[in-house]
């Protein structure tokens, strides 16, 4: 039915079953519901899906449409939502007008969705009736109050300071061994880091978490070695995945997520092969992850880093009939219930799912050597991928969620070796680093000269004052930092860029793409590893 609010002023029309008012503002049910905008639109603010989802405020006339290769949507956007033609986004959005205030709607529910069409903005729930939050006014006051009322829903983190962290994954990739970590482990010896984390590369498979014969000695061994250090053992694991080449593929394919025709639904493609979901809602699935995660708490890792999680919201055939988000946060709690009071670090997460049940969140793309890659960002339409401008772009709009969570923008660089970023690239990465409140990188310390290594020292040992002054302005120090400029997307293409990017789009399509582009990175990288460590 039609309702009528005036909210902060303005006369507010909007389509819902029932409306309510209170102390914490306007609320209003529906499994699906509308708002008309009574202004003219300036910006549409879309919040992805997990943590590698674009996330971005832009002028909705210009929506960036689907991203490619689709064979990789899975992995970096709500599948479900992912072939709309206009703008849209989990669980909550916004408009923005020229005098800046916003109109804002966010759900309350778990499986709720928001489009812009025209001048209304549309909230959906998948299962039921949802309660959504209506607002109208400053950015940050109504992003504030949406904030506490999510506290109060799903709980928010213990911890206020996160650690530093020395992470091996930008550095060595999987070409980890238990040789190089001691190796970078004694370097770091006078480094202010807290924790050591160990990325992907110590296991034997994605689905078979035992140490591979790079680690000898095995993984209590090293998590004794690194604390030994003074520094705490970090662990990296993907535990709602299996891959096909995997023991637990083998021995257990029916706990995996099936579609209604009975096959494995396809979790994405990685490790140069198909990746297949665990179903979070099966007793012995629940029993397993709740094993894995204390038996990596008796190895002594008491900083895990748990990755591709989105895996556990897909759509699927489960044991339970529940919603895909409901049986996700299962899996999740069960996880965080096992791991005690060790810190963990969310990653490929679905971000609203997740809030309560982490100490941290990782909040945007991975980075990676280059600032921007041009193949994907601009031929591909793909702001998920790994790179330094699709990082932070994702990451400064979330920084709204840190009262909930500590915040994780990803490492940043301060060595030459490895990358192609320039100093202002680098400085701004270290920026968003301090504005967030995450500090990590994966720098190889016998690399750093004698100046690197002061500016890192100093990067980790200080604890500037923040303060912002703009949606993307800071100051650090009483310093400006500004990244009006980095966030925007790409302009429009030009004919030549437009016929190249059908070709592109075509071909990524094809898997043996993927895997010929997979070989190639693992030869690079295991060359460069031998050079640095020869």
């Amino acid at each position: 039915m039609t309702n009528r609010l005036h909210i902060s002023g303005q006369l507010i029309e909007f389509e819902s079953d029932r409306y309510e008012q209170s102390d914490e503002g306007s609320f209003i049910y529906g499994k699906e519901v509308s708002i008309h905008v009574p202004f003219k639109i300036k910006e549409f603010y879309q919040h992805g899906w997990q943590s590698w989802s674009l996330t971005a405020w832009f002028d909705p006339s210009i929506y960036p449409g689907n991203s490619y290769p689709k064979s990789l949507n899975v992995m970096q956007n709500d599948l479900q939502y992912a072939e709309l033609d206009h703008p849209n986004g989990s669980w909550l959005g916004a408009v923005s007008n020229f005098e800046g205030e916003i109109l804002f709607i966010g759900s309350l529910d778990l499986g709720s969705h928001v489009e812009l069409i025209g001048q209304n903005i549309i909230g959906k729930n998948e299962t039921k009736v949802g309660k959504w939050f209506m607002s109208i006014g400053k950015e940050n006051e109504v992003f504030s109050s949406y904030l506490s009322i999510l506290s109060k829903k799903l709980g928010k983190t213990k911890i206020t300071k996160s650690p530093r962290i020395w992470c091996s994954w930008y550095s060595l990739y999987e070409e980890i061994s238990e040789e190089f970590l001691l190796k970078v482990c004694e370097d770091l010896h006078d480094y202010p880091f807290d924790v050591i984390q160990v990325d992907d590369g110590w296991q034997l498979k994605v689905g078979d978490w035992k140490p591979n014969n790079k680690f000898p000695s095995g993984m209590e061994a090293l998590a004794e070695k690194i604390c030994l250090s003074g520094k705490k053992a970090g662990i990296w694991l993907a535990p709602l995945l299996v891959t096909p080449s995997s023991n637990m593929y083998k021995e257990h394919r029916d706990w995996l997520l099936r579609s209604e025709n009975g096959n494995p639904i396809i979790a994405g493609f990685n490790w140069n092969e198909r990746l297949f979901a665990l179903d979070t809602t099966m007793p012995m699935v629940l029993e397993w992850l709740t094993d894995l995660m204390k038996e990596v708490r008796r190895w002594g890792f008491e900083y895990v880093k748990l990755d591709f999680l989105y895996a556990g919201a897909l759509n699927g055939v489960r044991h339970l009939n529940i919603p895909r988000e409901d049986a996700f946060r299962l899996g999740l709690q069960t996880i965080r219930e096992a791991l005690g009071d060790a810190f963990l670090l969310t990653c490929g997460t679905p971000i609203i799912p997740s809030i309560g049940l982490c100490d941290a969140m990782r909040i945007g793309p991975d980075v990676s050597g280059v600032w921007s890659p041009f193949l994907e960002n601009k031929l591909m339409n793909n702001y998920s991928v790994p790179g330094v401008q699709n990082a932070i772009r994702t990451s400064i709009n979330r920084l709204w969620l840190q009262p909930l969570i500590l915040t994780d923008p990803d490492v940043v660089y301060f060595q030459n070796e490895g990358n192609s970023l320039d100093k202002y690239q680098k400085g701004q990465l270290q920026s968003l680093a301090v504005i967030a409140n995450y500090k990590a990188t994966s720098d190889i310390p016998h690399l750093n000269s004698s100046e690197e290594k002061k500016i890192i020292m100093s990067f980790l040992e200080e604890d500037p004052e923040v303060i912002r002054t703009n949606r993307y302005s800071y100051k650090i120090r009483g310093k400006d930092s500004d990244f009006s400029e980095i966030v925007p997307l790409l302009p429009e293409l030009n004919l030549l860029e437009s016929i190249l990017q059908k070709i592109t789009m075509e071909i990524s399509n094809f898997l043996f793409v993927l895997r010929f582009f997979g070989k190639i990175n693992s030869i690079i990288r295991k060359q460069t590893i031998k050079r640095i460590f020869q």
